[in-house]
């Protein structure tokens, strides 16, 4: 099981989907919620929203996402870790393009970092929380 003590600051970032559900909006239609979270603190780096009948992000996006998080400390990971279910094949070529090593890990072993992002975002937005 991954840790945050197992890193340091910027060491590794992981990328995920916050939403469990597709978040509808009038205007925009249904959209999913993307993440990029420092693997040592926990800190949420950059977000993004895509179209919910995306499966993927875009190579576009992929580099928006990585750009948002480089913006913090002008700096790239070793290492982006990356649920094994989530299609991320843009997000993976442009992180190893960069020099980035990407890790596919199941989600339940990112639990203990995305948990609490995960349950506080779903309990305030998912189904029944805009209410």
């Amino acid at each position: 099981m991954l840790h945050p003590n197992q890193f340091q600051v910027n060491e590794a970032w992981i990328m995920f989907k916050i939403n469990d559900t597709p978040i509808p909006t009038d205007r925009d239609g249904d959209f999913n919620l993307f993440a990029l979270m420092d693997a040592a603190s926990c800190f949420i780096l950059s977000s993004l929203t895509i179209s919910a009948k995306a499966e993927q992000l875009t190579k576009l996006e992929a580099k928006e996402l990585l750009k948002k998080g480089w913006a913090h400390k002008q700096e790239l990971p070793k290492t982006l870790f990356v649920p094994t279910h989530q299609a991320a094949n843009a997000l993976q070529f442009e992180a190893e393009r960069q020099g980035i090593t990407v890790a596919r890990v199941p989600e339940d072993q990112l639990i203990l970092f995305i948990g609490e992002a995960k349950t506080g975002f779903n309990e305030r937005f998912g189904r029944g929380g805009m209410q």
